[in-house]
């Protein structure tokens, strides 16, 4: 099924002009569903990672509320990439059955009672399955999140991707930055403190609301979703998924560990702990405006492989830095490598742009994360364990030197100009 198939923002309807004998085209879409989708994609990115980073700014002080052991507050850091893979697998059925606008709407309402109950939830497991509960909202919204945009931006792709991943970001750091001043300003509780982004999600419900209500919209939604002449994708077959999977997999396992351990990295070279946090902070930064950047600047391309391998170079520049020269050139590696983890931002538009129908992309979107998120799993546990035996950085930094040179094969090979149809052989 082609784009023009599935693009359903101020179309006109067909039905005056077609012939009596063929289907009515859809209905068009009320003149306030476009400005109201922005806005519900830029508020839903907002809520895909303060659920994670809210509760690593306070886990000192939950993992003593609650009485946590060492090894459920290390379970705690694990769980986010774990549920992305496990729950981002139900999203295709759910979207094929239900439509994705419901199901995002379905995801937010999640993330909204996931963030309430866990802090009041009275015991370790309650806090863990109330975590479950938002991070399966989050993950449904991260595997819909690029169908959604194609479905109803597939002219503005690059725009309204580097929109959602610069509002993702911006998420991620003031949540980040945010949690402990914003405890401290309402009482102090850790409880608070974590409840409080419930806000947020239920602001992201209330948008979505309408738009998965809106009668045309569903029934769009349901004619791109379960089109008769739609045939399935056997996504495993598609050389280009795979690619396009371990791309994935190998920038959220550098992104995972730079998040956990570049401060030590840096307090083990002599930097103080303070501006060993900030300059964690300016490798997060980095990523709101050059995510904005990027995909528009990959929509217009025909190949992304420019700019994986550039985005490559950053990386083990950087890493280079950090084993020659860690304290004296701080500053520089935390900005090269801040451009380097934009890769996310990148793989998010190229699931888009590789395949042609709404379905093929809930379906690669499904697919390259959720392999992606179990392949980055083993990444920062693996860093830790290398340092903790040697003693030292060198080993540590030379393993995340060496993934970088495979995220850019995997990268440059699902840049190539292809889709997922074409390689298992299906036409529109």
């Amino acid at each position: 099924m082609a784009d023009d198939d599935i693009q359903t923002l101020n179309r006109p309807t067909a039905a005056r002009t077609a012939p009596r004998s063929a289907p009515a085209g859809p209905p068009a879409s009320p003149a306030w569903l476009a400005p109201l989708l922005v806005v519900g994609i830029v508020v839903a990115a907002l809520n895909l990672r303060p659920a994670i980073t809210s509760l690593g700014a306070l886990l000192e002080e939950t993992r003593t509320g609650l009485g946590m052991s060492g090894t459920t507050a290390g379970l705690l850091t694990s769980v986010p990439t774990l549920c992305f893979a496990v729950f981002g697998v139900t999203a295709p059925r759910l979207a094929r059955r239900f439509g994705p606008a419901a199901i995002l709407c379905a995801g937010m309402a999640a993330v909204t009672a996931g963030l309430v109950i866990r802090p009041f939830a009275g015991g370790t497991a309650g806090f863990l399955a109330a975590s479950a509960l938002a991070l399966a909202g989050i993950a449904l919204s991260n595997v819909l999140m690029p169908a959604v945009i194609k479905r109803w931006f597939p002219d503005r792709l690059g725009t309204m991707t580097g929109l959602y991943s610069m509002a993702l970001a911006l998420g991620t750091s003031v949540a980040a930055a945010a949690t402990v001043p914003m405890t401290r300003a309402l009482g102090g509780s850790w409880r608070t403190g974590l409840a409080m982004w419930a806000v947020l999600a239920a602001l992201a419900l209330l948008v979505w609301l309408p738009v998965a209500r809106e009668r045309r919209t569903a029934a769009v939604v349901a004619t791109a979703v379960r089109h008769p002449d739609t045939p399935v994708v056997r996504i495993t077959r598609s050389r280009t998924a795979w690619a396009l999977a371990c791309f994935f997999g190998l920038q959220a396992t550098a992104a995972y560990i730079t998040m956990g351990w570049m401060p030590q990295i840096f307090r083990d070279a002599g930097v103080p702990p303070g501006t060993a946090g900030v300059l964690l902070a300016v490798t997060m930064v980095m990523g709101v405006p050059l995510a904005f950047v990027i995909p528009r600047l990959a929509g217009r391309m025909r190949n992304q492989g420019l700019l994986v391998v550039a985005l490559g170079l950053f990386g083990l520049t950087g890493y280079a830095g950090l084993y020659f020269a860690p304290a004296a050139g701080a500053w520089l590696w935390a900005l090269l490598l801040g451009v380097s983890n934009c890769a996310f931002p990148l793989a998010i538009t190229m699931i888009g742009m590789r395949a042609r129908s709404g379905p093929g992309v809930v379906r690669l979107s499904a697919f390259a994360q959720s392999t992606g998120y179990l392949i980055s799993i083993p990444g920062p546990l693996v860093v830790g364990a290398l340092y903790q035996h040697s003693g030292g950085w060198e080993l540590p930094i030379a393993l995340m030197a060496g993934l970088m040179v495979p995220q850019i094969v995997a990268g440059t090979l699902a840049g190539r100009d292809r889709t997922i149809e074409d390689e298992c052989g299906m036409r529109d």
